[in-house]
């Protein structure tokens, strides 16, 4: 496959490594999971009321939103089911949207890039800080990412489209598998509370179902994380962050697990993608794939 870097922690301790863990690369739509786990903290302190609705909020683009898509809420943003069909500003959306102003907001899984980048511009209203200025604050400093630049996190995407771009991250395999043990510690770290837990699970409670995600992996979906449906009992409560070209974080709170897979991909191209340079697509490695892999280090524990 086209695999640069793997690693397999249990309990902390990691039990397989596979290329350079400390390689930092485009994380793609798993940055989506992150912006969860960053709004736990806000939600619990009811700086983000996720009642409100994007008309109270005042988000807007330059034609105008439609009365029915300004009553959806920013639960449905976190579910990607607004039912908000505007053009996204980034690419990687579902492109095939259906016509405006016919879904009732918080009824129908359609995965839209509209809805995440939007939750990034909410989140730094309603908190004073800038997606990345948090990542580092309430993340990267206190679980001690050892590969963190600030400076190399960007927006990006093209605004004749929409006023809210793409909010893009840059992290290593090793701290993004500090990511996940954080998840599965019920968001303590060294003692301290950095996720709420009750928002590690409400977050990762399933809100729709793989039929109605139409997810050919059996994926279903939470507030910003896809969920793996499985009849083994190692995969219970799992929850994946997953994005293009190969990046994935796997939690397997059933045996304390973390399973982090990157396929790195250049800067310069992830740029190029996301401005609408080009329209190259490298090879992948593709949620099943990884899912297979999962099951192999699953099946291969001791």
């Amino acid at each position: 496959m086209a695999t640069t870097s793997m690693m397999v922690a249990q309990g902390g301790e990691i039990v397989y490594r596979y290329g350079n863990l400390s390689d930092v690369s485009y994380l793609a739509s798993a940055r989506k999971s992150i912006l969860s786990m960053l709004f736990g903290r806000y939600v619990a302190e009811g700086k983000i009321d996720l009642d409100m609705t994007i008309g109270e909020i005042g988000v807007e683009e330059e034609e105008g939103l439609l009365p029915l898509e300004k009553t959806a809420k920013v639960k449905d943003l976190l579910t990607s089911s607004s039912g908000v069909y505007h053009a996204a500003g980034s690419p990687g959306g579902n492109e095939n949207t259906p016509e405006r102003g016919k879904t009732k907001p918080g009824s129908v899984f359609l995965y839209n890039n509209w809805d995440f980048n939007v939750l990034g511009a909410i989140f730094e209203e309603r908190t004073g800080k800038t997606i990345f200025q948090a990542l580092k604050e309430d993340l990267a400093d206190p679980l001690g990412f050892e590969d963190f630049d600030i400076n190399r996190q960007r927006m990006m995407g093209y605004g004749n489209q929409s006023r809210y771009l793409a909010y893009h991250l840059f992290l290593s395999a090793r701290d993004m598998a500090r990511l996940g043990q954080l998840m599965l510690q019920g968001g303590k770290w060294g003692g301290r509370t950095i996720v709420p837990e009750s928002w590690i699970a409400e977050s990762t409670e399933m809100r729709f179902t793989p039929e109605q995600t139409k997810s050919k992996e059996g994926l279903g979906y939470g507030y910003l994380w896809w969920l793996p449906t499985s009849n083994d009992p190692l995969f219970k409560g799992a929850f994946l962050m997953n994005g293009n070209f190969g990046q994935f974080v796997l939690c397997l709170p059933a045996i304390d697990t973390v399973v982090v897979h990157r396929r790195a991909v250049t800067d310069e191209f992830a740029i190029a993608r996301n401005q609408g340079e080009t329209t190259y697509e490298p090879t992948k490695v593709s949620a099943g794939d990884f899912l297979s892999i999962a099951e192999a280090v699953v099946a291969a524990r001791t």
